[in-house]
């Protein structure tokens, strides 16, 4: 049995954590924190956990916590652990980084997109984007593992067979996608009020959304050149879940077997990676409050151009799901421990 700790615990994202630690057979959660709640019973703040959790929410005092568990999820808005984060802390516990501080190696480039100055970059080169179908072998010694984020984490499990087998164009690669309100955080803002989300549909971060350079960046290591795209998210009134459709063109004429091959391939073996079947597009509602993601594509042939699509919900696998696989390949734990649930429907 390992003690956790969670800080960030009443945001979506931590409670997303608690929810499926609570069910975790190896796992005991031992710090709720929140600075918005100290004190405050933790189901007085989701109901949903009332007789499920009579622990009251705890501050942020990495220092005290550190001695305490064997992991930290930070579940923080970006600059948080980057400006707590030492040697000693990574000597005591091990951390899993919900936020963007050690996603992207090149300082520059964080400070460029998220506007915000960089507080720990020494940790840059150690931390681990925990991509584990990727990167699961430098998960398993990890002291640091920086959680990728969600849109990212659905771009690039849909994509990254064909840029690794160089099967696509990458210079004519665009990402359309298309995500619940949950994804904007629990705090409050005018643009996701009821009646500004309801019936509607927008763009937003045209050119400038911050998980680009993630995306950009993970992709280059995947097809082994520069890769700079279009990537544009949509706002949808829903509360949970992701869909990507990504369009490039081909570098030579395949047949559907060909590409099928090519993502059993990679993805065969994947416990939460699902090939659907040929002509069934993933649909969000299949992958609801499940760490799977669902990936198919479709030829194009008039155009010579591929469009590959993928479904999650962006609270389990592209959040706290994602999290807690890293955190059972870094404890020796099967990786699917604890996130076995199958999805929710209706």
């Amino acid at each position: 049995m390992i003690k956790a700790g969670i800080i960030g615990s009443t945001g979506y994202a931590g409670q997303e954590i608690v929810r499926i630690l609570l069910g975790h057979p190896e796992v005991q959660i031992e710090w709720y924190g929140s600075r918005s709640y100290v004190d405050e019973k933790y189901y007085r703040v989701f109901g949903n956990m009332f007789q499920l959790v009579d622990a009251k929410c705890m501050d942020d005092n990495m220092e005290e916590l550190m001695k305490k568990v064997d992991v930290i999820f930070t579940a923080t808005p970006q600059g948080f652990l980057a400006s707590y984060m030492n040697e000693e802390m990574l000597k005591n516990t091990k951390v899993i980084d919900l936020s963007a501080d050690f996603r992207i190696k090149d300082v520059a480039t964080y400070e460029e997109w998220y506007n915000i100055e960089h507080k720990s970059p020494e940790f840059l080169e150690e931390a681990v984007y925990g991509l584990c179908e990727v990167n699961r072998e430098k998960v398993k010694n990890a002291r640091l593992i920086a959680n990728p984020g969600c849109y990212p984490t659905c771009s690039f499990l849909s994509i990254y067979p064909l840029a690794k087998e160089g099967l696509i164009d990458m210079k004519t690669l665009i990402i359309d996608a298309k995500s619940g309100t949950s994804g904007a955080g629990r705090g409050s803002k005018v643009a996701n009020l009821y009646c500004e989300v309801n019936e509607n549909i927008k763009a937003y971060g045209v050119a400038t959304h911050r998980h680009t350079p993630e995306i950009e960046e993970q992709l280059s290591y995947a097809s082994g050149e520069k890769v700079t795209l279009n990537f544009t998210p949509h706002l949808v009134p829903m509360n949970r879940g992701i869909l990507i459709t990504a369009y490039a063109s081909l570098k030579k004429e395949v047949s559907y077997e060909e590409v099928k091959a090519i993502y059993d391939k990679y993805y065969d073996k994947e416990y939460f990676v699902r090939v659907l079947d040929q002509d069934v597009t993933p649909e969000t509602r299949w992958v609801e409050g499940s760490n799977f993601v669902d990936v198919n594509f479709k030829i194009d042939k008039r155009t010579n151009r591929i469009i590959m699509m993928g479904a999650m919900d962006n609270l389990v696998k592209g959040a706290a799901g994602q999290a807690v696989q890293n955190m059972n390949i870094m404890f020796g734990f099967p990786e699917n421990e604890g996130l076995t649930m199958a999805p929710v429907f209706p």
